[in-house]
């Protein structure tokens, strides 16, 4: 049990407790003696949660006063600029997904995905990947679902490379669809019980990303494709027949892209656009059916 790094503004005091296997928890709390009111405390962190806080109030960074918000977000962004330079070195993603990358189940995996696996852009660094997602999230697209949109990337112990690809996913779209002049609102609730991805204005948008051929059974480029959508249209879109389907190939390495891009097959849903997104911000598709927003701002059509 240390100090901890950094001061909190107010009457509170404060501790850092460091465990041997790199668990962080941050503890505040106030006393009736400095405040004259009834002592409030706060405990933050990814170790095993003591049995004596297990049945008390759980807040966002957002419900909580400036403060203490502040204070807590500044200890565990300095404890990765401590631990992991090169991803703390791009602010705004590590911001947007601090509670992920401190995470009890998910710092190791998540850490491990934008760095050894250049945030799922293939034929890319990592530098260039972690950029590309900085710049995205620097634009604050997404900020008001900070937690719902981190948390998709998971908190799992074991790596699964291909699910947060998928969530990238969701961010490449996101980004086309601000490109292109729309508003949205990202994990829209349906009566159905399914949830879908996005909406923008009337329009329900689904994202979907094939796991390239050389991780599947597909033989061919065009037929993960074909299998991925197939999977959509036996669940949420037999359902919601009527939504806007986003098939993200970003997972394709340009010889795969190029056979997809050249024979532009259809999918088995309209309207469709299948696209590739690169982390030098280019996107490049094709659509399927009549397209029921304009992406022109976004995307290059081939």
């Amino acid at each position: 049990m240390t100090t901890t790094w950094y001061k909190l503004h107010g009457p509170y005091e404060t501790r850092r407790l460091e465990m041997d296997n790199g668990d962080l928890a941050l503890f505040a709390w106030s006393t009736p003696e400095a405040t004259g009111s009834p002592p409030e405390a706060y405990w933050l962190g990814n170790t095993e949660t003591p049995e004596t806080l297990w049945r008390t109030d759980k807040y966002t960074f957002d419900e909580v006063s400036d403060p203490i918000s502040e204070w807590a977000e500044r200890e565990l962004f300095a404890q990765l600029e401590h631990d992991d330079p090169w991803l703390a070195a791009n602010e705004h993603l590590t911001r947007f997904f601090l509670p992920v990358f401190c995470s009890k189940d998910g710092r190791d995996t998540t850490r491990e995905f934008f760095r050894e696996h250049a945030s799922g852009f293939p034929d890319a660094d990592r530098d260039d990947g972690l950029a590309f997602y900085d710049r995205l999230m620097s634009r604050g697209l997404l900020d008001d679902h900070r937690y719902t949109m981190a948390a998709k990337l998971g908190t799992s112990e074991r790596l699964e490379v291909d699910r947060m690809c998928s969530t990238m996913a969701e961010f490449n779209a996101a980004k086309l669809l601000a490109d292109a002049g729309h508003d949205f609102v990202p994990e829209v609730e349906m009566d159905s019980g399914h949830a879908l991805d996005f909406r923008v204005g009337d329009t329900l948008v689904e994202v979907t990303r094939p796991k390239p051929p050389r991780r599947r059974n597909a033989g061919t480029p065009q037929a993960a494709v074909r299998q991925t959508v197939g999977s959509k249209t036996s669940g949420q879109l037999d359902v919601h027949d009527d939504a806007f389907l986003l098939v993200d190939c970003t997972s394709f390495r340009d010889d795969e892209w190029n056979a997809v891009r050249a024979e532009q097959p259809a999918v088995g849903h309209e309207p469709t656009v299948v696209f590739r997104m690169r982390p030098d911000d280019h996107a490049e598709g094709y659509a399927v059916g009549d397209v029921p927003l304009d992406l022109g701002g976004g995307i290059r059509w081939v």
